[in-house]
């Protein structure tokens, strides 16, 4: 763990220009920098930096943040990781938890079976290419199957020579500990005698993704069926089969770039989609695919294909992948490849533009093809169509997103003739009964119920102008660029030619929060309400929120912050343009009295209707005309004070 002041020191001494100017061509512009987007193929730089406010801003990606940010963005680092990296490059000693004589020796053991498994895979690749038994059965087995060389170098691919002990004997000689060597499965033990774990066998290394390799897969050459064609490294402190992909270190900067990650069953599938220049491929190894296999996608991409052979049996009993990847709220799309073939055989058969023309054009959403598959299965038998139909609903369930939910509803609808409302309500069974299993997984005594969808349901309305939400956020945009500055709400009068001034931050929050005012939106609510606080405790800290540890407010920030505008080139051309700055005072009354208006434009109009609701039922409206008056008056007051302070 990294103690809190350290990572103070840390941030205090990156300087975010230096650091995203490692990865990104920055040019000055004002008192900013910018560049074209490292997150995509642009000609116009919309990537922003700001070195006195600490922050990046790209309008193309939409992404923002701090330094660490864009580490984590850019380099796919965790926040433990990405703050390392910034200690090395500062300099700065860390001095995290001492490691407890139990953490030392398990370091110890960790990165002993780092060292031996790298001595393997180098070992194994010097037997391919320089030992005549490699050359011969080894490298000539990868050339049949149709590898080049630039393939078999790049994933460091090798081959234990046909002997009991060759690798043995070598890796004892050079003084690797025997413990070590049997808990790879490199070396194996039989009574009192060891021999290699893989014998005769072609060798696909497996890396982490910081590309040291954790393991390995033997593929055996000859035809005997009492022998398994595979062997797979057993699990250790460095490889856990359940949370490694095959080909991610390879594969993760053209899935970032392609914004999908191509998931395959086998080895060589990776390898001939590689070679296709499909370079966002990786397998789960014959393994079901599992939550951290999912996870470990999920850093890179939040979309995942899944590219199947023709065996429909097989497809059925992988199909909980699926699932497992909506429940992790991604994308998945699914593509069948045809009769007879798999990722390896059929790229074989194809070249390059062939290949990814076929995989765009098959790619199919998960709903239209899972329907299809277990339709298949039923023949028009009304129970196992029923069955069906709960399948699909199950599986839409487990999507968090609401809306995309709902999307696929209609989506299920369709396909299945069924009616929508009927899957709402099934679907809204399947959220409680959900909801109810992860809260007695979690031992939550309360129980409180999971958001349903509604049968009316709408779609959110667009942030335009005239919408309470679009103003909510120009008042956070306000509070945020401008808390400090000094204004007067009030023009000098004869009376009083010096008014009250406040700071900008001082009087939207004076001015929500006296009339009792809560922001409409969530999000925006939410940091509204971060913001008022951490005011009323310590003043306003700009990095407080440019760090923060929640995503969501922290991005939002940001991106109020940010600006994607500049006048600079109005000034050099000598055209004087009012900045925001020059209209602040305006902008800042403008935005509350707008804002309350519109407020109380909703209030008058949602008393109208139920002042006509009484009516229709000839109940007593004088309570609600006296407050329709009133509201009136609000109105009128708000309008002549947006007129005196604003226009005059």
């Amino acid at each position: 763990m990294i103690p809190p002041q350290k990572i103070d020191e840390i941030m205090n001494a990156a300087r975010i220009d230096e650091v995203i100017g490692e990865f990104v061509n920055l040019k000055k512009s004002g008192s900013s920098l910018k560049g074209l987007s490292p997150w995509g193929d642009e000609k116009t730089p919309s990537f922003m930096v700001s070195p006195a406010k600490g922050i990046f801003k790209d309008f193309s990606s939409g992404k923002g943040g701090n330094v660490v940010t864009f580490l984590m963005e850019h380099e796919h680092f965790n926040y433990p990781e990405a703050l390392r990296w910034l200690a090395q490059r500062y300099n700065i000693e860390l001095e995290e938890e001492k490691p407890t004589p139990e953490m030392e020796e398990a370091r110890n053991e960790r990165e002993s079976l780092y060292v031996i498994n790298e001595f393997a895979s180098q070992w194994f690749a010097g037997q391919l290419w320089e030992q005549e038994e490699g050359k011969t059965i080894g490298l000539s087995y990868f050339k049949e199957r149709g590898f080049n060389e630039s393939i078999i170098k790049k994933f460091q691919l090798g081959y234990n020579p046909d002997s009991y002990q060759a690798f043995t004997d070598v890796a004892t000689e050079k003084g690797y500990k025997e413990e070590y060597l049997l808990r790879t499965g490199l070396v194996k033990q039989k009574n009192e005698r060891k021999y290699d774990g893989y014998k005769g066998r072609v060798m696909f290394p497996i890396q982490n993704l910081s590309g040291r390799t954790i393991g390995f897969g033997g593929r055996t050459l000859k035809a005997d069926k009492n022998i398994p064609k595979y062997i797979n490294s057993p699990e250790s402190p460095i490889y856990d089969k359940s949370n490694s992909l095959y080909g991610l270190y390879f594969a993760k900067g053209a899935i970032s770039k392609e914004d999908n990650c191509y998931l395959v069953e086998g080895y060589t599938d990776v390898l001939s989609f590689h070679q296709k220049q499909i370079e966002n491929t990786v397998a789960s190894s014959g393994t079901a695919l599992t939550k951290d296999q999912v996870k470990l996608i999920s850093r890179y991409t939040q979309n995942i294909t899944l590219v199947y052979d023709g065996d429909k049996a097989g497809i059925k009993a992988s199909m909980r992948g699926i699932d497992l990847i909506l429940e992790q709220g991604m994308h998945v799309k699914v593509i069948m490849l045809p009769d007879g073939h798999d990722p390896d055989s059929f790229s074989k058969e194809h070249d390059k533009m062939e290949v990814r023309e076929y995989l765009e054009a098959s790619a199919r959403d998960f709903i239209g093809f899972k329907a299809d598959l277990l339709m298949e299965e039923a023949k028009g038998d009304p129970i196992k169509t029923n069955d069906v139909i709960h399948a699909m609903v199950e599986s839409i369930a487990l999507i968090p997103d609401t809306i995309l939910r709902s999307i696929y509803i209609s989506e299920c609808s369709r396909l299945m003739h069924v009616g929508e409302t009927a899957l709402i309500s099934e679907l809204n069974k399947a959220l409680r009964k959900h909801h109810r299993q992860s809260n007695r997984f979690r031992g939550n005594d309360e129980m409180v119920e999971p958001p349903v969808i509604d049968t009316n349901f709408q779609e959110e309305p667009k942030l335009t102008e005239d919408t309470v939400e679009y103003q909510e956020r120009d008042l956070l945009r306000l509070m945020i660029n401008y808390h400090d500055q000094v204004f007067a709400p009030e023009l000098p009068t004869e009376e009083f030619p010096e008014p009250e001034e406040f700071n900008v931050l001082e009087f939207i929050l004076d001015e929500i929060e006296g009339d009792n005012i809560v922001f409409e939106s969530e999000k925006f609510r939410l940091l509204f309400v971060e913001i008022s606080v951490r005011y009323e405790e310590s003043g306003f800290d700009q990095n407080h929120f440019i760090q923060h540890p929640n995503s969501d407010i922290q991005g939002l920030f940001v991106d109020l912050l940010s600006s994607p505008y500049s006048l600079d080139n109005w000034e050099r051309k000598e055209i004087i343009v009012e900045s925001e700055e020059d209209k602040m005072r305006r902008a800042v009354i403008e935005g509350i009295y707008a804002y309350k208006s519109k407020r109380v434009e909703r209030m008058i109009k949602e008393n109208q209707q139920i002042m006509k609701d009484q009516m229709t039922l000839g109940g007593d409206v004088e309570e609600h005309l006296k407050k329709q008056i009133k509201l009136e008056e609000i109105k009128r007051e708000i309008n002549r004070m947006l007129g005196r302070t604003v226009l005059h």
